[in-house]
């Protein structure tokens, strides 16, 4: 932009002084460039989504499958492994489950297919949920905004994990009736379900709030007074300006999801054998941790970097989106 300072006794002055905006994209991106530890474990949650999605290509060009029985790296007596360290070798890089030979690393990278797709699934699907219904009980008030807010607390007051314990094999057979293949398909799915319509009512009451906040603002006002449509307002006007605590509450509750499949499938109604995932990995080592204690600690660990990971970064998101932050 150029600016032309007009001189009393002197020609014009042309000063050439660029002042460029930027969107909060930008400046929220500039600021998780500045945190290194924010960009260390972005680089890692991409690592693994890549491992994740290539899992197959992964095991075929490495030789091992998490289905094939290998009887030669198991004992004839007890079925522990052979070798150290729970029959760690060149073929098996993590070693062998005990009693059936099939390949840890293997079941790993599956595992992490499997918890990745039921924990990404059931945060877009609460976040979608949550965001739309809150929206619009925060806007609209009166009978809408009781029904919607009778409903949250209707849900919030059912204890979530007796509830998907009691109801597992009910639901997962009436998907079945529905449709769906029977054994994992439904399983998968019937998780991805349950986690979202137990979690969208948390997000809803932080987007609600927000949202009785910003409907008094001018440029709302502006909206309605230019006879603006109520799509327009709710989704045009109102809900570029809740991008903050939306995003903030979806990395957070994403390894939330991952640490509760874990959990829900330690406890049996995650997904079932040949098919596995991190709690189910977790349920079979214990019975064998004090001979092969390796067999818990490796999918443990990738679990608890996964978790961690995932929540630094939604701290560093939070950071980012702070407008008092005043670092950029």
């Amino acid at each position: 932009m150029a600016l032309k300072i007009a001189v009393a006794d002197g020609p014009a002055v042309l000063a050439d002084d660029e002042v460029a905006s930027r969107s909060l994209r930008q400046i929220v991106w500039a600021r998780l460039r500045r945190d290194k530890l924010a960009m260390v474990c972005l680089i890692i949650l991409i690592v693994l989504y890549l491992i994740a999605i290539f899992a197959p290509v992964i095991c075929g060009l490495l030789g091992v499958d998490p289905y094939s029985f290998d009887k030669e790296s198991i004992s004839d007596s007890g079925g522990g492994p052979v070798g150290p360290w729970g029959g760690i070798s060149t073929e098996h890089p993590l070693g062998v489950e005990w009693g059936t030979g099939r390949d840890i690393f293997a079941q790993l990278l599956y595992g992490l297919r499997i918890s990745l797709l039921i924990a990404t699934t059931a945060t877009i699907l609460t976040v979608f949920f949550g965001t739309v219904l809150g929206i619009i009980s925060g806007y609209a008030g009166g009978k809408t905004d009781a029904v919607i807010g009778r409903t949250m607390d209707l849900i919030l007051a059912f204890p979530f994990l007796l509830i998907i314990l009691a109801m597992s094999g009910v639901l997962t057979q009436r998907l079945t009736d529905l449709g769906v293949p029977d054994g994992n398909p439904s399983r998968i799915l019937y998780l991805i379900i349950v986690l979202s319509i137990f979690g969208w009512p948390y997000l809803a009451r932080i987007v609600r709030g927000q949202v009785l906040s910003v409907r008094e603002r001018e440029f709302v006002e502006a909206s309605i007074a230019m006879g603006a449509s109520r799509y327009r307002i709710l989704f045009k006007e109102i809900l570029p300006n809740l991008w903050a605590p939306i995003l903030v509450y979806a990395t957070l509750t994403l390894p939330t999801y991952v640490g509760t499949e874990a959990a829900l499938s330690f406890l049996g109604v995650g997904v079932l054998p040949p098919d596995t995932s991190f709690g189910g990995m977790l349920g079979n080592s214990v019975s064998y941790f004090s001979v092969v204690p390796s067999y818990l600690f490796i999918p443990g660990t990738v679990l608890v970097v996964l978790v961690v990971t995932f929540n630094l970064v939604g701290d560093a998101v939070r950071d980012a989106l702070d407008p008092r932050a005043g670092r950029v």
